[in-house]
């Protein structure tokens, strides 16, 4: 197990080491990286500009706890950069619809991964056109159409070249903090929402990290995080069947 890890490292990270040539060339994983990172923070961008143009309001969209990150966002940048690649000069049109399918994937699995996993929905769209599932609809797989057809012609080249101008030692060192630093935020987000999500149905703390977690992201500091998360009636009620069928 520890050899394979040894060899997984090294695999990664030695095109970069052994390149004279400069920091993350080609799609390698630093540039996957980046591009998951600033994904995270141009989503954010973009989401609190839309909710300031239809509700006239600034509030928070970011998906963690700590920054301006939006993780699915981040998931689509790097789903767009690797799915988009070999239709990249086809024309506008084959990205806009290969944007739209890969977009809307990623929303949708997002979405159907935070309810298995944490009973909660950040959004859903069941009274609108076209939707599937409530998880994704019509009108936002367009947006990620235009996203999409921006991201590649636009963003994605613009973004390639200013990382590849980052010196190679820093960049390497910085990814790997980084990466540690956002598989962190990300681990203490998910506890927070998963603890939050069991106080909705009146599960109480039955653990050292569970009250710690109570302590430090309480209801009120969540809501100010997540104010569009919701808690799925259907999940809250197999949960508490499921509690009472356990007692």
């Amino acid at each position: 197990m520890i050899q394979t890890l040894k060899r997984t490292f090294k695999y990664w990270t030695a095109s970069e080491e052994t390149d004279e040539s400069g920091f993350a060339r080609g799609l390698c994983f630093y540039k996957l990286f980046w591009i998951f990172l600033l994904g995270c923070v141009l989503g954010v961008v973009v989401e609190t500009l839309w909710c300031y143009w239809t509700r006239s309001c600034i509030e928070s969209r970011s998906g963690v706890l700590y920054g301006p990150f939006n993780p699915v966002y981040g998931f689509g940048a790097v789903a767009l950069t690797l799915g988009l690649q070999r239709i990249s000069k086809k024309g506008p049109l084959w990205i806009f619809l290969g944007s739209m399918l890969l977009g809307g994937s990623v929303e949708y699995l997002c979405s159907l991964v935070q309810e298995v996993s944490f009973g909660t929905l950040s959004w859903e769209y069941s009274g609108t056109f076209m939707n599937l599932n409530g998880r994704t609809n019509l009108m936002f797989a367009f947006f990620w159409g235009a996203l999409g057809l921006l991201w590649i012609q636009v963003f994605y080249p613009l973004l390639s070249r200013g990382v590849e101008r980052i010196p190679k030692k820093t960049g390497i060192r910085l990814t790997w903090i980084l990466v540690i630093f956002m598989i962190v935020n990300m681990a203490v987000s998910g506890l927070a929402v998963a603890r939050w999500s069991e106080r909705t149905r009146g599960v109480p703390a039955s653990n050292t990290a569970a009250v710690l977690i109570d302590q430090k992201y309480p209801d009120g500091l969540m809501k100010r995080v997540y104010p569009n998360m919701t808690f799925p009636a259907g999940f809250q009620e197999d949960a508490s069947a499921e509690n009472t069928l356990s007692r």
